[in-house]
């Protein structure tokens, strides 16, 4: 075999070795895998499954589902996403945010706990997974980046007390009605508030505070799982079912059975809607999260495949009595402060708990219901993020509309609904930012510091313009969405100004599309015809290309068009001197305006 069929071969192995580390990422970060790193892997492992143990069981409760499927969840889904995801230290199982938006989905079809809610539930699991791979293998992962973190902070705000609002029968011991809207339940609480039961509440309490205090003394101990434990005792002390304090049933000691969702035509075209919603919350969840924490451990984060890393662990969790599932910021921000190195930490968490689970599984029937209404009550009050609402409240009128409106459609809308809403109001914050591009009129300087001529900003520094030819740069991208604020700026120029030459730098703008070209060309056809026209400098490579496709260049003229300022300033500056407008000029910005100033003299 000569070199070239060498070099052929090796060609050929790394296109193949490429390949499957697409398919199969795991093959890349399984080569990092040492003793060492196996060690710390497994103690983080360990803190992330002892931490689960309780969030899947009062994940479970939030979703409607028996306390055993959020245990579920929080075994396979981990594993699965951190084979196929990209991140080293994210963490996926049962959130909150899913949990409730489940909930909200599933019980308009069926009763909560009943085996026709958790089919249903599988089956709604499977189609956000299927959206989530078929979004990640299009490539869609950028979709993410439209969601603004303020609807993020909104909607977890909204869904944190409807937790809380939910939690409140276990806490009170009331009897409330299934189903109702926010208002209705309180107003049913405020009218039944005489038949509280106090052993109930205190339990609750109980619960609720030795978390808090556990919490505040000790942040690494296990303080959710002490507070629990804290809890069932204090029911004990109480007198416990004499009392009227319930526990939970006993969670089956085995591992996630076999599940078959129903993937019927008629249960697709029920759930679909509301599958969709589930998956974009997933994925947001899951992306915002892995690139938080890939900002601390300086990793890159290819959000196409954490949208198929978080498919398939729905998709294949569907089939194991696991439902939807996503990043968790709390373990997967415990993962990497534990000294996580590879993803085999949340394989580790998942199989640790499934040893927990075969072996303490019985002591469930000792945890008051109460206690875990506690613990969800402390779980929801951590999902509001006191700190960045007050900066958002105090920073951005936009941002702040943004925020209340997706709070509030979530407290009294569809959560589904308040979802869409709060991407709609994305896009229309990002779209209201980029169709007003900032204009900055510029005038010749000299910096001293250089010892050259530049262009500056007229608003930072009063500098003349010249009365002929008017430079201005534009910052930001020229779309349909914009060509109106850039069309009315270069006609506010040419009729209040009764300027007809006018110079864009370009060097701010990113793209020019179909309808800012043909905006840029009937301009500049426009000040043609006035006796002027239209000139570019320092076009980015990839805009003169585009413009050069729609035909603009060739339609305007190529002498229209400068590599750069310095070119650009000289070349016009002799134009307006052959067309006789500096005779009569007395400002003469230009250098060689004041050369000619000077021969003349």
């Amino acid at each position: 075999m000569d070199i070239r069929q060498t070099y052929t071969a090796g060609l050929r192995m790394i296109a193949r070795n490429l390949t499957l580390e697409k398919i199969f990422p795991f093959l890349v970060w399984s080569r990092l895998i040492t003793r060492d790193t196996l060690k710390a892997d497994f103690f983080a492992g360990l803190t992330g499954a002892v931490i689960v143990l309780p969030q899947g069981v009062a994940f479970a409760l939030i979703a409607g589902l028996p306390p055993e499927y959020g245990l579920y969840t929080a075994m396979i889904t981990p594993i699965i996403a951190a084979l196929f995801g990209s991140s080293m230290h994210l963490i996926s199982g049962p959130t909150t945010a899913i949990s409730i938006v489940i909930f909200s989905a599933v019980s308009r079809h069926a009763e909560p706990f009943s085996p026709e809610f958790i089919t249903l539930a599988l089956s709604i699991t499977f189609l956000a997974g299927l959206y989530q791979f078929i979004l990640g293998i299009a490539h869609m992962g950028v979709l993410v980046n439209f969601v603004s973190h303020t609807v993020v902070i909104g909607f977890t705000a909204g869904a944190a007390i409807l937790i809380a609002t939910s939690q409140m029968k276990n806490i009170f011991g009331l009897h409330l009605a299934k189903g109702e809207s926010f208002l209705h339940t309180w107003v049913e609480i405020w009218h039944k508030a005489d038949n509280i039961n106090g052993y109930i509440f205190m339990t609750a309490i109980a619960t609720f505070t030795s978390a808090l205090v556990i919490r505040r003394f000790s942040p690494k101990a296990p303080h959710l799982l002490l507070s629990l434990i804290i809890g069932s005792l204090f029911a004990a002390l109480l007198g416990g079912t004499t009392h009227g304090i319930d526990f939970v049933a006993r969670i089956p000691s085995h591992l996630p059975p076999l599940s078959a969702p129903d993937l019927s035509l008629a249960t697709i075209r029920e759930l679909a809607p509301d599958a969709f919603a589930v998956s974009l919350l997933g994925l947001i969840e899951a992306v915002s999260i892995s690139r938080s924490i890939a900002s601390k451990s300086h990793q890159r984060i290819d959000g196409n495949q954490e949208f198929i890393g978080q498919g398939l662990s729905n998709m294949i969790g569907s089939f194991f009595s696991s439902y939807a599932g996503s990043g968790s910021f709390t373990r997967s921000g415990i993962n990497y402060s534990s000294g996580a190195v590879t993803p085999m930490s949340a394989i580790f968490a998942a199989l640790i708990l499934m040893v927990i689970i075969l072996l303490v599984a019985p002591l469930s029937a000792y945890l008051p219901v109460a206690a875990m209404g506690g613990v969800i009550l402390l779980v929801a009050w951590n999902l509001i993020d006191f700190g960045q609402i007050k900066h958002i409240l105090e920073s951005s009128p936009a941002e702040t509309a943004v925020l209340l409106t997706t709070f509030f459609a979530t407290l009294f809308l569809e959560l589904e609904f308040a979802i869409y809403l709060g991407v709609l109001l994305s896009l229309v914050l990002f779209l209201a930012r980029t169709s007003n591009p900032e204009i900055i009129p510029l005038a010749p300087d000299f910096d001293r510091r250089y010892n050259k001529h530049i262009l500056t900003d007229t608003r930072t520094k009063p500098l003349p313009e010249c009365p002929h030819l008017k430079i201005i740069r534009v910052d930001m991208s020229i779309y349909f969405g914009s060509v109106n604020t850039v069309q009315n700026k270069i006609y506010e120029i040419t009729e209040k100004q009764g300027i007809h030459d006018i110079l864009i730098i370009g060097e701010g703008i990113n793209l020019v599309d179909l309808t800012g070209a043909e905006m840029l060309l009937h301009e500049a056809q426009r000040l043609d015809a006035m006796g002027g026209g239209l000139y570019f400098a320092c076009l980015k490579p990839q805009v003169y290309y585009s413009l050069s496709r729609t035909h603009l260049i060739s339609e305007v003229g190529n002498n229209h068009f400068f590599d750069d300022k310095s070119e650009a300033v000289t070349k016009l500056a002799r134009m307006l001197r052959l067309r006789k407008c500096c005779d009569c000029c007395k400002t003469r910005v230009f250098r060689e305006c004041k050369k000619d100033q000077v021969t003349d003299s």
